[in-house]
């Protein structure tokens, strides 16, 4: 999908794959749970606990409804352990951006099958390797991995500052996705960008 943004220097397009942001939320979101990298208080929600939780009350959308559970805890969740003014993260990008992609949501209603299919191949555990399950599933390529590994978590250990970028692009979210595996089993750190010319709404 193609964003237009005006900035004070001029318009510029922006480039965001829904499906492919998806994928990223999904994997992301499924490596943090407490059964896996302990990261945000849910419990196997993305594994065959939550499909059987789930399927009692949302036979045809369970994998939507997890999914959607999952993402609040794991934002709320990085929003208490680091929420600097100004910066996005991979569950907070541009409005436009969100807007983009909850609506892609509601298209996805129609064809449950793919995600169900997907979530069910996310195994993950305790001795589970982030950037590994990313990349099974073509989500980062080899520059997307080796930056990743160059990152630093900042000072404090709460976050991971990635370097200012012009615009959200599929490339910055799948860093801010990979990001996330500078962080260790019981202590989240949280990636997080500044795009030029944007501040964060609310």
């Amino acid at each position: 999908m193609v964003f237009t943004l005006s900035t004070v220097g001029g318009t510029f397009v922006r480039m965001v794959d829904c499906n492919r942001l998806l994928k990223l939320r999904l994997v992301v979101a499924r490596f943090g749970e407490m059964d896996c990298a302990k990261w945000w208080n849910t419990r196997g929600v993305l594994g065959n606990v939550g499909k059987l939780a789930y399927s009692r009350g949302f036979p045809k959308t369970q994998v939507f409804a997890r999914a959607r559970a999952v993402f609040a805890v794991a934002n709320q969740r990085s929003n208490e352990v680091f929420d600097a003014p100004d910066s996005f993260n991979l569950w907070k990008l541009p409005a436009d951006i969100e807007d983009q992609f909850q609506e892609f949501l509601c298209n996805c209603l129609d064809s449950p099958e793919e995600w169900e299919e997907f979530v069910e191949n996310l195994t993950c555990g305790p001795e589970s390797d982030l950037m590994e399950l990313l990349g099974s599933h073509g989500l980062i390529d080899e520059e997307v991995r080796t930056t990743a590994k160059e990152l630093r978590r900042a000072d404090d250990s709460r976050s991971v500052p990635l370097p200012k970028t012009s615009t959200a692009n599929d490339r910055a979210v799948s860093l801010l996705a990979a990001a996330f595996s500078r962080g260790e089993p019981g202590k989240l750190a949280v990636p997080y960008v500044r795009f030029e010319g944007e501040e964060v709404n609310g």
